[in-house]
């Protein structure tokens, strides 16, 4: 009774407009069955630099035994450019059964709930199953209290720029960047602290994923009977860029459509995701300087590039690195200026500041232009040691 009472309040608060979780309970559909919705994606090279470890964690906290949970691993030599595709594809009967292909040959099967984890046949591949904590910290509350006095102060009129940007005036600004780095007032705290979701842990050989070259693009969905109930790769894209500050029914309809596309056919997100892109430009008080804003383009065209990046939300990781400090890295290696990141192999870690960096590009073109006062987890998780994620206490 007591879990069901904490899935209950966590979906009560997370269903309101602009709720600021990494994807969790993002549409109808997944609400109407935490046990295919995907909470977090996580991607990173080993630090021996020989295996992809992958962390998904599921809103619920069983497993469907009708539903499959796959990762996606595309490969190419270079970002953004991937010509092979690897599926990881994994089914649970129950809590103490899985079964789980890996491309077309490596398999996983039996109990995957041993810390240790379940090796594969061949051993180049290890499975944990379970229960853990989520490191995925975040100040809800005050990212909501935010985005809240934000809607509150466009409607009175805040003029916009011609690309869509609202000019906050300092006061407004400084208001808005205080309620997020608080929580109902006071000192920020993780609104996901002690949570512990069910999570699917994975080790695996690169010589199984990386057939079109080092470059992988990570993103993973959950499907029912062939039909595709969620999806996602970077953290927030699905759930806080479609219709931002919009009707709860126009952001349900925008999330069912997201969730129902793949990476590549989701160009038609790419205008919606634009205009999002232009509020999030203002929130840090000063309009243009979000990353790859393209200031030679038409005021209307300025967010595209940014739009067009993020519609695709596959989670890329350059597994020639073990080296791994930075969301975005891959990307941001792309872009001129980018070369202090090329050795950096991006993804996702457990310890990434994965919330206030994704914010911090997208309001300022920094790793730290705003935050929401949560630096670091209420648990120690690793990087290196398997299964990763912390115990549930």
């Amino acid at each position: 009774m007591k879990r069901a009472r904490l899935a209950l309040a966590l979906a009560a608060a997370l269903l309101a407009p602009a709720a600021p979780a990494s994807d969790h309970l993002d549409s109808p559909q997944v609400i109407a069955d935490p046990r295919v919705d995907i909470g977090d994606i996580y991607a990173w090279t080993s630090a021996d630099g020989r295996r992809l470890n992958l962390v998904m964690t599921i809103v619920g906290h069983v497993f469907d035994k009708d539903a499959e949970y796959a990762f996606h691993v595309d490969s190419g030599p270079r970002f953004p450019d991937t010509t092979a595709r690897t599926d990881i594809v994994c089914r649970f009967a129950s809590m103490t059964q899985a079964d789980c292909l890996i491309g077309r040959d490596e398999t996983i099967q039996g109990d995957p709930g041993r810390p240790a984890g379940l090796k594969s046949a061949s051993g180049r591949s290890v499975l944990f199953a379970g229960l853990r904590d989520d490191p995925f910290f975040n100040n809800v509350k005050g990212s909501r209290a935010a985005f809240d006095l934000a809607a509150a102060t466009l409607k009175q009129g805040v003029p916009r720029d011609a690309a869509g940007c609202p000019a906050y005036t300092p006061a407004q600004t400084a208001a808005i960047l205080d309620r997020w780095r608080h929580t109902d007032g006071g000192p920020a705290r993780n609104f996901l602290a002690g949570w512990t979701p069910a999570s699917i842990v994975l080790s695996v050989d690169l010589s199984l994923l990386d057939r079109g070259g080092p470059v992988l693009a990570v993103w993973a969905d959950t499907t029912v009977d062939d039909v595709r109930i969620d999806r996602m790769g970077r953290p927030l894209t699905g759930n806080g860029l479609l219709a931002h500050l919009g009707s709860d029914e126009e952001a349900d309809a925008y999330k069912l459509a997201y969730n129902a596309a793949t990476p590549e056919t989701a160009a038609q997100f790419v205008p919606v995701i634009a205009r999002s892109l232009a509020l999030y430009d203002g929130y840090d008080g000063h309009c243009g300087n979000q990353l790859m804003v393209d200031h030679a383009a038409p005021p209307a065209q300025r967010y595209m590039p940014l739009a067009r990046l993020l519609a695709d939300d596959r989670l890329w990781v350059n597994s020639a690195s073990a080296t791994c400090t930075q969301l975005f890295g891959v990307e941001m290696a792309a872009l001129p200026g980018g070369a202090r990141w090329r050795d950096d192999c991006g993804g996702r870690t457990l310890h990434y500041d994965a919330v206030n960096v994704y914010r911090s590009l997208l309001a300022g073109g920094t790793n730290d232009a705003v935050t929401d006062g949560v630096r670091t987890d209420d648990r120690q998780h690793s990087d290196t040691v398997f299964p990763f994620l912390a115990a549930p206490r």
